[in-house]
Parts: structure tokens; sequence; C-alpha cells
């Protein structure tokens, strides 16, 4: 079921609150705008009017594949939704959680849990590309045209995001991080992270068994990155 509201404080937030409730597994929440819209690690996400902010509900079971991998389930499902509505094949998966068009940002996911239940938080630009403090950013408008509807594209994005999360319980992570890896900036594509122990530049490896990043260093070292920030360089 998808909800819709012309505004609200975060659809992150307002999930959070309605999973403590009870709210089931597949509810979403849209928001035509957000006035306290957030991004990883607490930034500020800006949210004019045209755009996608949705947030949806996963209800973890026994014999779930590990809740962190749902960043990339998610990324695959949007990836693969927007491309089909820009009908060019422009656009790329950035790790941990950032849809591309070139250096330029269009997307982003924000994932919170709270026991038994994890909110998957999407931004889409679709009609406006909000400028960030760190990177471009861009919007399918931008690149294509006239901006998708909100309504139809999250519909779309919607049936997606429950074909992956079924491959993802069924199968593993195995079939989403080949669609990813298919689907990310090419393997030897230079990129820089803000691990948590301090800034590291390398190659792009492709992502481990388990969705860890592989950062190739200069000397041939394989750093593998399971959390922080990723730049393209």
């Amino acid at each position: 079921m998808i909800r819709t509201v012309a505004e609200t404080g975060s659809t992150n937030a307002d999930l959070l609150a309605a999973a403590r409730q009870g709210a089931p597994e597949g509810d979403w929440l849209r928001a035509g705008r957000q006035i306290g819209g957030r991004g990883r690690a607490g930034r500020a996400w800006q949210s004019p009017i045209g755009n996608v902010y949705a947030s949806t509900i996963i209800r973890l079971r026994s014999g779930d594949p590990p809740a962190p991998e749902l960043a990339l389930v998610a990324g695959v499902a949007l990836e693969e939704t927007a491309t089909a509505w820009l009908g060019r094949d422009l656009l790329r998966l950035k790790w941990p959680n950032d849809l591309m068009a070139g250096n330029a940002k269009l997307a982003g996911i924000l994932l919170e849990r709270d026991g038994d239940a994890v909110i998957i938080g999407l931004g889409i630009n679709l009609a406006v590309a909000p400028p960030a403090a760190d990177r471009p950013t861009t919007c399918l408008a931008d690149l294509g045209g006239a901006a998708p509807d909100p309504a139809p594209f999250l519909e779309d994005l919607a049936m997606a995001f429950a074909h992956w999360v079924a491959r993802w319980r069924g199968e593993g992570l195995g079939p989403v991080r080949q669609r990813w890896i298919e689907r990310a900036h090419p393997v030897g594509t230079a990129l820089a992270a803000n691990a948590p122990e301090g800034p590291i530049e390398g190659l792009f490896d492709g992502l481990e068994p388990d969705g860890t990043l592989r950062l190739r260093r200069a000397d041939g070292r394989i750093e593998r990155i399971s959390a922080g920030d990723v730049f393209l360089l």
C-alpha cells in the first residue's frame, strides 16, 4: 500500500513510528515535500516539490540474509526503475547507496532499523536537483526531458523492490550483488573513501560476497570498506 501526504517532516521518521505500532511490511509512505528530510550520517536532505521522497518497511524474518544487504537490494531496484523511465543507459550505482549520472548524484538511500523493522528511505531527483555541499547533483528532467510524475514512478519502484526482496530472501545476496556490479561504475574507477580509519584512495575492485566494497590501493593491496562515504575521483 502506498500512502501519500502533501508534507511531512520525514517519511523515514513517520514509518519508524508506524512500525513501532505494528505497521506491516510493504507499507509505503510518500511525501510531496519534507521539511525535516535527512540523509546518511544525519545530513539534511533538501526536498523541493516534484521529486520522490518515500519510505517503506521490511519486517525481518527468521532466516533472512543480513539486514544491511537491503541497501544493495534497494539500489538495484532503484536503478532498474530509473533507467526504465529515463530510457537511456546513463545511470550507475555507487557504493554504498547512491545512484549517479556521471559524477552527479541522482538519488540516495537511507536505512534505519528498530527491532525487526527496517525502514528504507529513498530520495530521487525527478524534476529538481537541489544543490549539495559535497558533490554535484542532477535530476531525470535534466537527463532526458520531462520529469516523471512521482506517483507512477513510485508504483514501478515498489514493484521492482518487492521483486528484488523476494530474490534476496529466496536466493541470498548473490543475484543482487551480480546485478549491482553490472550497473555500477566500471572496475578500475578511481574512488576516495572516508572510512572509519581515515581517508583512503584506490580503484574500485568490485564487492566482496557480503557486499563489502573492495578498493585496490596503488601498491596492489585490497582494502575492504564496510562503512563510510565514497566519492568518485
